[in-house]
């Protein structure tokens, strides 16, 4: 199985299923991984799927609370939240 770092520069320009896919496999081996979990929900956030995204990054935060998934969770949310009563933000 492929280390995490070489995964992390093989998807850096794959398009978001085929970096989805080598992660889910990635995983399956090493579901504690929280740098594969924020990766993926990094490629899922950028696919438009933003409870993927949520959802991994929780679960990045779960193994390791000083995970970067933290601050991307963080980042996600003050997206999510914003809201600008000046424009049409449905």
């Amino acid at each position: 199985m492929e280390k995490i770092e070489s995964i992390r520069l093989r998807i850096k320009t794959a398009a978001y299923e085929e970096s989805i896919s080598v992660l889910n496999a990635y995983l399956s081996e090493y579901p504690d991984d929280d740098e594969a979990l924020t990766l993926r929900g990094m490629k899922h956030w950028g696919a438009g799927r933003r409870a993927l995204a949520l959802n991994d990054y929780l679960a990045a935060i779960h193994i390791n609370p000083s995970s970067r998934a933290k601050e991307a969770y963080k980042a996600s949310l003050e997206i999510l939240e914003y809201r600008n009563n000046d424009l049409y933000n449905p």
